[in-house]
């Protein structure tokens, strides 16, 4: 099987980390490269992280440093989400940095994809700060990209402002000018996310499944405790879950903007599926997933890891 080229730009974060994992022992997947960008928490920690989860899954992977804040507005994080350091809650082994790049990642990203032989697919599961960046410096790259398959947005409400998804609302502006890209969008959203909880006697099977179920288990117990019991969502893994299964989502073709200037809804993904603006289609946008069939994919995925 010919695995798809991806690059993972990524803040890494709990579920980051989650997804991260089941990308790296796809068999479907090849992961070229891993950008960091300030997200979730700093740009240093996030960096940090993406070298911490590479040794525990013993992967060499070139890690890229990227933006340590959005195009424009102030940066924001979420380290109440995922603790101060972005995953703290389980004992890492010390990194070295012999697997990050001299290069930053825009340099990087357009390194790869310029001198790759098929086209690449980009996985953004943070801030989309990177690939704005990218997009303007280096227009070209576009030509040998398949199409971005992001985590962020919402069809409906959000969970950074009352319409705002965190990765969207983290830098609003790089979101505008990637969904005006021309290039291909899958956008897994907050919503999907929301289909497909992973429940407490999900959880617990996490804990003794294999090293990597384990780290899993601790981190989430440190920090989504109370989550465990409603349910966990695992936002970042529905974009892997989509390039590896997407015939378990339900997905329609419509036209998605970023609202900019709206004072109470700064960072809004504008998910137009009426067709009431009259644009042309720009993005595939998952409205549901079957619920059974992504767990049924996650700890599968996740079996195959160390």
């Amino acid at each position: 099987m010919t695995k798809r080229p991806i690059i993972i730009d990524t803040d890494p974060g709990i579920d980051d980390a989650i997804a991260i994992a089941i990308a790296l022992y796809s068999e479907k997947l090849d992961v070229r490269l891993i950008t960091t960008v300030a997200g979730n928490v700093s740009l240093e920690k996030v960096t940090y992280n993406a070298l911490r989860l590479l040794k525990f899954f013993k992967k060499d992977i070139p890690v890229a440093k990227g933006a340590d804040r959005p195009l424009i507005k102030a940066p924001i994080d979420a380290s109440g989400i995922h603790g101060s350091t972005g995953m703290d809650g389980f004992d890492f082994e010390e990194p070295t940095k012999d697997l990050l790049l001299k290069e930053n990642a825009v340099e990087a990203m357009r390194r790869i994809i310029t001198t790759s032989a098929e086209p690449i697919t980009l996985v953004p599961i943070g801030p989309l700060t990177n690939i704005a960046l990218l997009f303007k410096v280096y227009p070209e790259v576009k030509e040998n990209i398949q199409e971005i398959v992001l985590m962020g947005g919402s069809t409906a409400r959000g969970n950074a402002g009352v319409m705002s998804e965190f990765n969207i609302y983290a830098d609003p502006e790089a979101a505008k000018i990637v969904f005006h890209s021309g290039v291909p969008i899958v956008m897994a959203g907050l919503d999907v996310g929301l289909k497909a909880l992973i429940y407490p006697e999900d959880s617990e099977q996490l804990k003794d499944m294999n090293e990597t179920g384990n780290m899993a288990y601790q981190l989430f117990s440190k920090y989504r405790g109370g989550s465990m019991k409603t349910g966990l969502k695992m936002y970042d893994a529905f974009a892997i879950a989509y390039l590896s299964k997407p015939e378990i989502f339900q997905v329609a073709d419509t036209f998605v903007d970023i609202e900019l200037t709206g004072t109470l809804t700064s960072g809004c993904t504008v998910v137009d599926l009426k067709g009431y603006l009259g644009k042309p289609n720009n993005a595939k946008v998952c409205l549901d997933v079957n619920e059974s069939e992504f767990k049924e994919w996650f700890f599968t995925s996740l079996e195959k890891c160390n």
